[in-house]
């Protein structure tokens, strides 16, 4: 056999010596993608902890707000209904002192009426007009 010539060994040396420089590198970089993978990995489990964590705590305050605003709708509704009552009791009132004070106005304004329409006059008609 013939013995590979001098130029040709240095050929393949360098062309050996590239491909394993390759293969170092893609090694090196599929072990930083990795580990980068592994910690995006970390990233967004920790990620997805918090928002569930957050979420869980305002899904709670939520509901506690909403029991308290339907408290407050009670209590609303409950002093509404106590005006109203209280309102239709003064409205019942002022109708009592109404229907008290009516005989004492009536017939005043009716005689007054009268008086006019009988012809009486006690002068002061004249001043009026």
């Amino acid at each position: 056999m013939d013995s590979p010539k001098p130029e040709e060994v240095v050929e393949n040396w360098i062309s050996a010596n590239a491909t394993l420089d390759r293969v170092e590198q893609d090694s090196t970089e599929s072990a930083q993608t990795a580990h980068t993978n592994k910690k995006l990995e970390i990233n967004v489990g920790q990620l997805r902890s918090s928002v569930a964590r957050l979420t869980s705590n305002s899904i709670a305050q939520l509901d506690n707000l909403t029991i308290e605003l339907q408290k407050v709708q009670e209590f609303l509704n409950s002093e509404t209904e106590r005006v109203q009552h209280e309102i239709g009791n003064v409205l019942a009132g002022i109708g009592l002192i109404i229907e008290a004070i009516a005989p004492w106005t009536v017939p005043a304004a009716g005689g007054a009426q009268n008086t006019r329409t009988n012809g009486v006059s006690n002068g002061r008609d004249k001043f009026k007009r």
